[in-house]
């Protein structure tokens, strides 16, 4: 595979990998569903889901080291198991299913979800709470989500831990926590059905430095964007990956 890969892939590359981590580094979360898409047009994305879930397990192991001491352990306990299923889950589907129809997926899942982003800010949507009977079902759908395509289901957590009404602190270190136990589920999985090769493994050690450069930049930038601007940015931008890896399948 890595001979195949031309100077202008391994920047394209190196370069969707730096964008995606100033999102993460902006917002939170985010990293695996602006990459995937992106190397998706260059590297198969039986290559890119376990490569981007290494890369994201290496940053959440400093994360959850720096904020442990602010994690809400109730909501941890919750969220974990179901997490759990929907990688096992994930997994069986993300064995069986062709790169093609991955495309597809992954393509169709962007361009929904970019346009639900959309319709928030163009529409409005009224405060809620949620109960604890939630954490069942988003858990384990994001993390189906996230096995498949490499992220995006975090977002259904976000969803649930803003409607709990935790601190910005306790939210933030919960869900490091909780992501860091679905990467250890994860990465143990595809190891296990072969899915990091020698080839995968050096193009993550490669990308490891662009992968800190795009955290920090993304945390300087951070507090210089309203979220709200940030918000719409992120969606239109997830709409157009969706509608090219729509296209690139076709």
């Amino acid at each position: 595979m890595l001979e195949k890969l031309t100077v202008l892939h391994m920047g394209w590359i190196a370069a969707a990998v730096f964008a995606a981590y100033v999102v993460r580094g902006m917002s939170g979360f985010g990293a695996g569903l602006v990459a995937a898409p992106l190397l998706a047009l260059v590297l198969p994305v039986h290559v890119v889901v376990p490569m981007s879930g290494l890369l994201v397990f290496v940053l959440f192991v400093f994360l959850t080291m720096r904020d442990r001491a602010h994690v809400i352990w109730r909501e941890l306990k919750l969220l974990a198991p179901s997490t759990i299923a929907g990688v096992v889950a994930g997994l069986l589907l993300f064995r069986s299913l062709d790169n093609q129809l991955l495309l597809v997926m992954l393509g169709g899942f962007l361009v929904l979800y970019a346009g639900y982003m959309l319709a928030v800010h163009a529409f409005g949507l009224p405060q809620f709470r949620l109960s604890e009977r939630w954490a069942i079902p988003l858990g384990f759908t994001g993390a189906l989500f996230d096995t498949l395509f490499g992220g995006g289901g975090g977002t259904l957590v976000v969803i649930y831990m803003h409607a709990r009404g935790l601190g910005r602190m306790e939210f933030r270190a919960t869900v490091a926590m909780l992501w860091f136990i679905e990467m250890i589920a994860r990465i143990g999985g595809y190891a296990i059905t072969g899915f990091y090769t020698r080839e995968v493994l050096i193009l993550v050690v490669a990308l490891l430095p662009v992968m800190w450069a795009g955290t920090w930049l993304g945390e300087q930038l951070g507090n210089r964007v309203s979220q709200q601007a940030f918000s719409r940015i992120l969606a239109v931008l997830l709409m157009l990956g969706g509608i090219s890896l729509l296209f690139k399948s076709g």
